[in-house]
């Protein structure tokens, strides 16, 4: 598969079974001409990955000629800093990795950002190899260029607030990675799947709901096959969407929002992901991880299009019932008030001279921008997934 953009870069996504065997080698021939001058890649790793992994997949790129350069990364939101991305810069200083030598990220969304954030600054910009681990970097993630870090303002976190578009040379999605996922996590990144269903007929994939509902339990039960068709079915959606417009410009001349389509969920989810204390069920399933908080965001939001008139009740319940089979939570307790989470979504990076820009599923698995919707109305679609 691969990506092409509207300023005429691309770039391959290759997704299978075992394909970080041969990172090394595709890495060289996705540098292009200057590749085989290529000594070292720095391998930013999440340092939560199996030990056996991070191993085999460096000895993948030594294998090739070039030398790593391991700079181990912790995952997490409040690691997602400039403070990480400093330390992988160092990192590639320290061992003077050149302009034409690339940053590898191996594992989630976290590593991608912060490791893509990295390249894209290190010399004014080296190659970044995204290797994503998990389903939800996969499909998201890991295509498309975005890469950022948190900024703490006070006592919020705000999501995302500082990075830039910086574009893979290539993206390796080695779907056997997934097998060290907790379940937890591989739910999760149904979620980001579940969204781009829900907006698919906009970019190319009407049926793509259809297909991920009746993969289901395939996908949880670790089928390899299955694992590869729906990891390349979601990249394909989100490089339809992405190729026509790498930089979000396009909001305002797209009826869907251009780029901004992806955002559906996402402006409730923002809002609520960082929140402490939410639960769904039990106490060990404190805090949300960023798929759950997908979810529900995408639910609340799709509860939103219906009272507009843009979705029907009916789409709408049927969102919910794919997110309970996929085992997300369609309810969280501990939420505040709802006027103060719309006040948190007015931090949102969309948000336009004062006005909240709402990406919302629409009939016919279609996607279209809000402007500045009622806040009466906001507010009752998020009381909709408010937990006893």
């Amino acid at each position: 598969m691969r990506t092409a953009l509207r300023e005429g870069s691309a770039y391959d996504v290759v997704v299978g079974m075992g394909v970080l065997s041969d990172a090394g080698v595709l890495t060289r021939d996705a540098l292009g001409p200057g590749g085989e001058r290529a000594a070292r890649a720095l391998l930013a790793h999440d340092d939560a990955l199996p030990r056996g992994l991070v191993n085999a997949t460096a000895a993948a790129f030594t294998a090739a000629g070039l030398n790593i350069i391991a700079c181990p990364v912790r995952a997490s939101e409040a690691e997602k800093s400039f403070a990480t991305v400093e330390r992988i810069v160092q990192a590639a200083a320290s061992g003077r990795l050149e302009r034409g030598e690339p940053v590898v990220a191996l594992g989630g969304g976290v590593v991608g950002d912060v490791a893509g954030f990295a390249a894209a600054c290190y010399r004014r910009g080296v190659p970044v190899v995204q290797c994503p681990t998990t389903l939800l970097s996969m499909v998201d993630a890991s295509v498309g260029g975005k890469t950022g870090v948190n900024v703490r303002v006070g006592d919020s976190l705000k999501k995302n607030m500082a990075g830039a578009f910086h574009q893979p040379a290539l993206v390796l999605c080695d779907v056997a990675t997934m097998q060290s996922l907790p379940a937890r996590d591989l739910r999760s990144g149904l979620a980001e799947c579940i969204k781009h269903a829900m907006i698919g007929a906009d970019f190319g994939d009407a049926d793509l709901l259809d297909l991920t509902r009746s993969a289901l339990d395939h996908v949880l039960g670790m089928d390899a096959g299955a694992l590869v068709e729906l990891v390349s079915r979601n990249v394909a959606v989100k490089a339809a969407c992405v190729g026509g417009d790498e930089r979000e410009t396009l909001a305002s001349d797209a009826p869907h929002g251009g780029r901004m389509a992806l955002n559906a969920g996402h402006t409730v989810a923002h809002a609520i992901e960082t929140l402490p204390g939410l639960s769904h069920g039990r106490p060990s399933l404190a805090d949300l991880t960023h798929g759950e908080a997908v979810g529900l965001g995408l639910l609340a939001e799709a509860r939103l299009a219906a009272t507009l008139g843009l979705l029907d009740g009916r789409e709408a319940e049927e969102l919910r019932e794919v997110l309970e089979r996929a085992g997300l939570p369609t309810a969280v307790r501990g939420l505040p008030d709802s006027a103060r989470i719309i006040a948190l979504m007015g931090d949102d990076k969309k948000v336009a001279g004062g006005r909240l820009r709402v990406s919302l599923p629409a009939r016919g698995r279609r996607c279209t921008l809000a402007d500045d919707p009622p806040r009466d109305a906001l507010a009752a679609a998020i009381d909709t997934v408010r937990g006893d």
